[in-house]
């Protein structure tokens, strides 16, 4: 109620993206003193052992994590770890750096509880981002927190630079990879962001299949192990296309796949079309995408089969919202515009509600019938994940 009134008051006459900074500002600020980090994990932490996930070879201490674009230069990890998320996709990060499209460049519809934003990748560059995660992964070793012992679950979001040609696509994502592959607990290939010229014609099967199984070689060599590997794919797809990606990641053994990202799509949308008009180009984001995200991830999980990770995101708002998606064949899930409306506390709010619901699943599954894609167990310890020798 107190974060409503807030944003009613003073957050909604900001611009939104001045008010991003000053938001995470304050994250990361609370982040930075022991006490109240201590306290904000104890508050905020997945703890029930139910909502324990293993996939991509990792245990996630719950199903919610924070989608890639809020942190874009992984500057905030731990504070938003503190706040409940039970994994952080930094990103997206781009090989070169690039200071992305011109601002105004992100607007709320409060009407619609959504976003619309072109962004345009901004961010520090694959160099600077590896440079940060390897310094904060030295600050996890000092506090005795390793890599699958502890230390939150961090993946990479990798995307193409605006500067590059589409036919030097795949040597840009192959050198973000190496560089970042080493430092990330996944990598997630985005080629469905609306805001990058011609990103999205990288979805295409026959340009796709080179791609990722060039930053897959590019990605386990550097790193000396194998990293698991998704890719992001946008909304707006023909379900043809989608079937394609879905065929595409089983012939090739991907690891999973990331459904979805914003829609250039307007309907559907309460505030008044001159409004949303006035606004211009951009991904759009929030509850009006829930319907086709659950679409596109129910068609996913009837093609790949019950074993691989598909992590649902688009529209999530709600603990309802996200039981709906487990209940559909998500593995995982990510949310990132209900953040903005929702607050700080959004994401223990979301573990707590799929606590109280049993994760909401159970009801409408048989008890002997497993979540597809999903190995549920106690974890080894308080906040334990140990990495699957395997790989």
């Amino acid at each position: 109620m107190l974060y409503r009134l807030l944003f009613a008051a003073i957050f909604r006459r900001m611009d939104p993206e001045r008010a991003h900074h000053l938001g995470f500002g304050a994250i990361r600020a609370a982040a930075a003193v022991p006490g109240v980090a201590r306290a904000l994990r104890s508050y905020c932490g997945p703890r029930d052992p139910a909502l324990f996930v293993s996939a991509l070879g990792l245990d996630f201490p719950g199903p919610f994590g924070l989608a890639a674009g809020f942190d874009k230069n992984a500057v905030g990890i731990d504070g938003l770890a503190a706040l409940g998320f039970a994994f952080v996709e930094v990103g997206t990060v781009t090989a070169r750096p690039q200071p992305g499209n011109p601002a105004p460049r992100l607007f709320r519809l409060p009407q619609d509880r959504a976003l619309v934003n072109r962004m345009g990748f901004n961010n520090d560059g694959a160099e600077a981002v590896a440079a940060r995660l390897t310094r904060w992964r030295e600050r996890q070793r000092n506090k005795g927190r390793t890599r699958g012992v502890g230390s939150p679950i961090v993946g990479v979001n990798l995307g193409k630079s605006k500067v590059v040609p589409e036919a030097e696509a795949i040597a840009d994502y192959e050198t973000s990879a190496r560089l970042l592959a080493p430092l990330a607990d996944y990598l997630v290939v985005n080629v469905s962001s609306p805001n990058t010229p011609g990103l999205r014609d990288l979805q295409a099967v026959s340009v796709l299949r080179p791609l990722l199984l060039a930053v897959r070689t590019a990605a386990d060599t550097a790193a000396g192990r194998h990293v698991p590997l998704l890719v992001k794919i946008a909304p707006d797809l023909a379900d043809q296309d989608v079937d394609a990606v879905a065929e595409l990641a089983v012939e090739i053994g991907l690891d999973g796949i990331v459904a979805t990202n914003t829609t250039i799509r307007r309907d559907g949308l309460a505030t008044p079309p001159r409004e949303v008009e006035a606004l211009g180009v951009g991904g759009l984001s929030g509850p009006v995408l829930r319907e086709r995200a659950l679409e596109v991830l129910r068609r996913l999980r009837a093609r790949v089969g019950p074993e691989m990770t598909i992590i649902g995101v688009g529209g999530i708002t709600t603990a309802e919202d996200a039981a709906e998606r487990l209940a559909a064949g998500a593995t995982l899930l990510q949310g990132y515009t209900g953040f903005i409306y929702q607050g700080p506390f959004w994401a223990a709010r979301i573990h707590r509600g799929l606590t109280r619901a049993g994760l909401g699943h159970r009801a409408q599954r048989p008890s002997d019938v497993p979540m597809p894609g999903i190995e549920r167990r106690q974890p080894s310890g308080p906040g334990r994940r140990e990495e699957n020798a395997s790989r």
